[in-house]
């Protein structure tokens, strides 16, 4: 649960404030499209799962199921390792 925080005025409480979630999607995004394993060679699809410094957003930040998590993690390291994708920016 989020938790509140209470300004306090003089006369009492002011406002009542909560704190932003990640907004829960239903489904990972590869499930929905029925991918079963990430290609390595589709660039757009996995810079958008990078940062700018190149570091791999958690399964938590990015939507993604545990088995298509590990296998964008296989993806991006292979096309790291073909030169397709930096290692840093």
């Amino acid at each position: 649960m989020a938790r509140r925080k209470v300004s306090i005025g003089k006369r009492g409480p002011l406002k009542v404030r909560r704190r932003k979630r990640f907004q829960e999607q239903a489904k990972c995004r590869f499930c929905r499209d029925k991918v079963q394993e990430v290609d390595y060679k589709d660039i757009p699809v996995l810079s958008k799962l990078t940062t700018q410094q190149g570091k791999i957003f958690s399964r938590k930040r990015s939507g993604n199921c545990a088995k298509h998590q590990r296998s964008v993690k296989r993806a991006i390291k292979r096309a790291r390792f073909l030169a397709l994708m930096p290692f840093v920016s």
